[in-house]
């Protein structure tokens, strides 16, 4: 068997692992880059002394098989942490105002006022007004996830694009500034891009990210994302990477050493079965309670309709009087349908898409894992060809064989350390991520609780109201 003859199998994006003509700038490419991030919280930097800015690894390049971001200063990690932890006093809020529809026809588009309120040191003011459409929306999230999550970290996932609604936007003349027909889709676009940003700013390392404080910070139009879109060469080739990488999570299981990932994924699988289920039902509990206002108008214009008719004046006054009160219900129980939908039901559909991120995050390690099992069985393969060189007392295939055993020995080594340290950047995520959901689900709680008590107490006033117009029928 010659060594020359050994080929590696398919993996992952078509990456090859061993192409017979690895140069010296593709072994230096495997050797673990590291983040570049420099944080500033109140008076205190926070920088890690860091070779390699990930922002400039080509992490798109095939040969760059283990050229995974890991950042691998422990002390770098640790510092961020205490950064984390002692960031109580920063604060950013991030508001999203005045849609507005800008062009006609179809090369229309709408434009959003992104406002930041902060006193975090690394921006430059302490509030910004940006306008930015939603491409840019879309752009930012990719140049996020190219970056980050390769390395392990839990990218919060744009709001999606959605063809049909903003066709009508694009063809309708009414909606100028969020107003007229396209009011609903163009309200529930412009509350997901704020939930999206606030979620992005409220993470310790994407909220420093320079992309992030240029779209927040720069006061001229970005440069239009044209890979966002459905119909581009990128959007094309993104559909069947997505294809792709959907086949391999399907058909690829790995051989799982550490149980902590086994009872994750396990806790993942239920906590989304049962936050669709909840998020069907409350979707279904908005659409009756807006065909309960419906019938509630219908009430109303009856009760209306029969007053004008009564020839008794009491019981005139007493209808006109619950014409009024089912009039002023019925717009309480639309106000209620959208505390249910914007409270409730958007928020469950934003950790719908954050399970399927942490999903993503999971499978990156499920990739290196694979690169480092195909790294094993290439080792393996190469010894036994260094084997057969000397036995057969081949000096010349002995010593190319040998130095082909310690490359891809050197490369076993680094998948290793690539897997290790994207599985501890998981278990770090995973940890800020559980701390967020229950702060977040806490607070949807309360609110929600304290409008549906504040309906309520309207409802019952509205009623009683009502009570000595029905008594006073004589």
């Amino acid at each position: 068997m010659e060594s020359s003859n050994l080929e590696s199998p398919p993996l992952f994006e078509t990456v090859e692992i061993n192409n017979g003509s690895e140069s010296k700038l593709e072994d230096e490419l495997f050797i673990s880059a590291q983040q570049n991030i420099s944080t500033h919280y109140g008076q205190s930097s926070v920088t890690n002394n860091i070779s390699e800015d990930i922002s400039k690894l080509n992490l798109d390049d095939d040969k760059t098989l283990e050229t995974i971001p890991i950042n691998s200063d422990a002390a770098g990690v640790d510092s961020l942490e205490r950064a984390e932890a002692e960031s109580g006093n920063q604060f950013i809020e991030i508001t999203i105002t005045e849609p507005q529809k800008i062009g006609d026809g179809m090369s229309a588009y709408m434009a959003y006022r992104v406002t930041t309120k902060t006193n975090m040191q690394i921006f430059k003011a302490k509030e910004l007004s940006v306008l930015r459409r939603f491409s840019d929306f879309l752009g930012l999230h990719d140049k996020l996830t190219e970056k980050y999550l390769k390395i392990g970290r839990i990218i919060p996932p744009a709001p999606e694009k959605n063809v049909l609604g903003m066709t009508k936007i694009k063809m309708s003349n009414q909606v100028e500034n969020g107003t007229g027909n396209g009011n609903d889709f163009v309200e529930r676009r412009r509350a997901a891009l704020e939930r999206y940003l606030n979620r992005t700013a409220q993470h310790p390392v994407l909220v420093v990210d320079p992309d992030f404080r240029e779209f927040l910070e720069c006061d001229v139009e970005l440069p239009k994302a044209t890979n966002t879109s459905a119909l581009s060469g990128a959007g094309v080739m993104r559909l069947f990477n997505k294809v792709g990488e959907t086949m391999n999570k399907i058909t690829y299981k790995m051989d799982e050493t550490d149980p902590w990932f086994e009872d994750k994924l396990i806790h993942i699988e239920t906590l989304e079965t049962q936050l669709r289920k909840l998020h069907t039902n409350v979707e279904n509990m908005v659409i009756y309670r807006r065909e309960l206002a419906n019938l509630t108008n219908g009430v109303s214009r009856s009760a209306a309709m029969l007053s004008a008719c009564e020839d008794h004046n009491s019981l005139s006054k007493a209808l006109s009087h619950l014409a009024d009160t089912e009039e002023k219900v019925e717009a309480l129980h639309l106000e209620q349908a959208n505390t249910d939908f914007f409270i409730l039901c958007e928020l469950l559909k934003d950790y719908l898409g954050l399970l399927s991120a942490v999903r993503d995050a999971f499978h990156e390690r499920t990739k290196l894992f694979q690169h480092w099992h195909h790294a094993q069985q290439m080792l393996a393969k190469k010894r036994e060809a260094k084997t057969k060189f000397e036995l057969a007392c081949r000096s010349d295939k002995y010593e190319l064989a040998s130095n082909e055993v310690l490359e891809w020995e050197a490369k076993v080594e680094r998948g290793q350390e690539n897997f290790d340290k994207i599985s501890k950047m998981i278990k770090m995520e995973m940890e800020r991520f559980e701390k967020s959901r229950i702060r977040d689900f806490k607070a949807m709680f309360i609110k929600y609780l304290e409008n549906h008590i504040e309906h309520q107490a309207q409802l019952v006033k509205y009623w009683e109201n009502f009570l000595p117009a029905a008594e006073s029928i004589a």
